[in-house]
């Protein structure tokens, strides 16, 4: 690790009342893009994700590659106290980011309306799963119940007279971090357009799961229901296989569509007479008849194993690539020549392997500043920042309104 400053986001001052994974993704991209990410956790026990399976020297997987290049501050907030301490905090950050259930954060004094009272310049992000108003909006959540509402598992499953399935990673939860990190940096520049820290409009960012999933499916699975007044009453699916084929040793994965590909698979199968065919003159009758189409793949890379395959595949540019398992993707020549992974020192947990952020800055880069913190690690450090006694703040962890770890002690 490094505490060089580094990143587009230097200076940038996040608090984070996140939990989970929705938040805590949003603000670790935040975090590894150079914003300082004051994490804000309940002295009993912090977020959830630090008690998940998983575990090497009492932290988990889980929370320390969503939580690194973030500082850990301790606060009970349903003490009176605590909220005070949080709003003198609040004064000197850009951004509060909350994935409390919809009306907590303003029950508690954190929500917007209060803190934009000690800091007008204030961007705010409320992450919720269904939404903020309407019959879901106080419903318990998790990511499979927002594939559920949204679409996502009929999406999956292929079509609506098929068993619905779940995409086998949480999706909704990641994609909402990605969204509300990209609305913050939109809210950040809007800010410095109209006068900046000081001076500058700020703004609550309200988003949900629920709708940054039916967003996102839009563009490519809501054809059917695009077209206003000539709706499909039910989706059927494009093919019954999908474009993982079976080979004779391993799977791989192929798929053409423009009129130069088909050629190239045909020839690389040694198929001239599929070149023939009526049933596949055009992309349009391709599609027509993908169920044979693909059948007729799926027999033909039976023959052989999948790496003999990719070669003679590659050698006519028609689009391939093998399928791997998780452990076979950290080796990939692929994955080394981009860097995708890296491996990095933490104090507690020992050597980790974690994923490099995906955007490369030529000139602002990111970097891994800080670990994954041990709750309460930097309580005693902040409250110090804004002018608390030691005297106090051993009290306030007395009274259990804050608690003190360090870097070097690790909680079980």
């Amino acid at each position: 690790m490094t505490t060089t400053p580094n990143g587009p986001l230097h200076g940038v001052r996040v608090l984070d009342l996140t939990s989970m994974v929705s938040g805590p993704t949003t603000t670790l991209m935040l975090a590894d893009q150079g914003a300082d990410v004051i994490k804000v956790e309940n002295p009993k026990g912090g977020d959830h994700t630090r008690s998940v399976s998983t575990k090497r020297n009492g932290l988990s997987a889980s929370f320390v590659n969503n939580n690194r290049n973030k500082r850990s501050l301790t606060l009970n907030l349903k003490d009176p106290r605590a909220v005070e301490i949080f709003k003198r905090l609040t004064r000197d950050a850009d951004i509060v980011v909350q994935n409390f259930r919809p009306g907590v954060a303003d029950r508690i004094g954190v929500g917007y309306d209060a803190l934009k009272e000690v800091n007008p310049a204030l961007i705010y992000v409320s992450i919720a799963g269904f939404g903020d108003t309407g019959p879901y909006a106080q419903k318990p959540v998790y990511d499979p119940l927002v594939q559920a509402l949204s679409g996502l598992t009929t999406v999956q499953g292929g079509a609506d007279e098929h068993r619905p399935r779940l995409v086998r990673t949480i999706l909704p939860d990641k994609l909402t971090g990605y969204a509300a990190s990209q609305a913050v940096t939109a809210a950040l520049f809007h800010r410095e357009r109209t006068g900046g820290r000081q001076d500058g409009e700020g703004q609550h960012i309200k988003l949900s799961m629920f709708d940054t999933v039916v967003s996102f499916l839009w563009g490519s699975d809501m054809g059917a229901h695009t077209f206003v007044g000539d709706e499909l009453p039910r989706e059927t699916a494009q093919s019954f296989i999908d474009l993982i084929y079976e080979t004779k040793q391993g799977y791989i994965s192929v798929a053409v569509q423009s009129n130069k590909e088909w050629q190239g698979l045909c020839r690389a199968f040694n198929k001239s007479e599929w070149l023939e065919d009526p049933n596949f003159a055009t992309a349009a009758l391709r599609g027509k008849n993908i169920d044979l189409r693909l059948q007729m793949t799926q027999d033909v890379l039976m023959t052989d194993t999948a790496d003999n395959w990719q070669k003679r595949l590659e050698a006519e540019d028609v689009p391939c690539a093998p399928v791997l398992t998780r452990t076979e993707v950290i080796r990939h020549p692929q994955t080394l020549a981009n860097g995708t992974v890296t491996e990095i020192n933490h104090p507690i947990a020992g050597r980790l392997r974690q994923a490099n952020p995906a955007p490369r800055f030529s000139q602002t880069p990111t970097s891994f500043r800080l670990p994954a913190p041990i709750l309460g690690a930097d309580s005693h450090q902040l409250l110090g920042h804004i002018g608390l006694s030691d005297d106090e703040i051993e009290q306030l962890a007395s009274d259990g309104v804050t608690s003190l770890g360090s870097h070097g002690e690790a909680k079980s």
